[in-house]
């Protein structure tokens, strides 16, 4: 007689299993659109380069876009925890080391490439935005997601800044959203020069802007 599994062991297992084919999905998802673009990318070519069915993509999502939040949230969550470990890493640092203006733009870069580590996502998340400025129905999702990933950065680094001294002259939202699209910008430049971007460190225009504005964005704490 087959032994009869219990079901909370059950439900785990099939959570598992779950948790595995939304993580299949998500990888072959970011492939695909950093290779096509999010707008040409089809379901299809998705579950094809998950090795999956239509069937077992909608039991996971509903759209391909409520895929890429997803994807976002879990790919900003890696950068997140990647970010933490770095501020641990570079805060003690500063102790030993005088803070002007130039050494706080290149902590402060140090932390963004802690968030941009390679050419797909980058290229994806360009993509993207140019699907939500098309598409008013994903306008309204993109700028949520947007909202809340320059919250989370902002908290990190306003602490990082304020523990050395120094506070944000505006909002610390407004001030880092300013900081990441000069950061952005310079990353996109890179790769319109057909650098090397695979992995993407800060290139020469954002080493060359962000320290003056960081300074120019900062004051001390009185």
């Amino acid at each position: 007689m087959p032994t009869e599994i219990p079901l909370a062991e059950s439900a785990q297992v099939d959570s598992a299993r779950r948790r595995k084919t939304r993580d299949r999905l998500m990888d072959a998802a970011y492939e695909v659109f950093a290779d096509t673009g999010v707008h040409a990318a089809s379901v299809e070519m998705i579950t094809e380069r998950a090795g999956f069915t239509r069937g077992a993509f909608y039991s996971n999502f509903d759209t391909k876009e409520e895929l890429f939040f997803a994807l976002a949230e879990r790919e900003n969550r890696i950068r997140f925890e990647r970010l933490q470990e770095g501020v641990d890493a570079i805060l003690p640092e500063l102790d030993s080391t005088p803070l002007t203006g130039a050494t706080l733009g290149e902590v402060v870069i140090r932390f963004l490439e802690l968030q941009s580590d390679d050419r797909r996502w980058c290229v994806v998340q360009s993509e993207f935005k140019l699907l939500a400025m098309r598409d008013p129905a994903v306008a309204a999702s993109y700028l949520a997601y947007q909202r809340d990933f320059l919250e989370q950065l902002a908290e990190r680094i306003d602490g990082a800044v304020r523990s050395v001294g120094l506070r944000f002259t505006m909002d610390p939202i407004a001030a880092i959203g300013i900081i990441v699209n000069v950061y952005e910008s310079a990353l996109q430049e890179a790769i319109l020069e057909g650098g090397d971007t695979d992995t993407i460190s800060a290139p020469p225009l954002a080493r060359s802007t962000l320290p003056a504005l960081v300074h120019a964005l900062t004051e001390p704490l009185d």
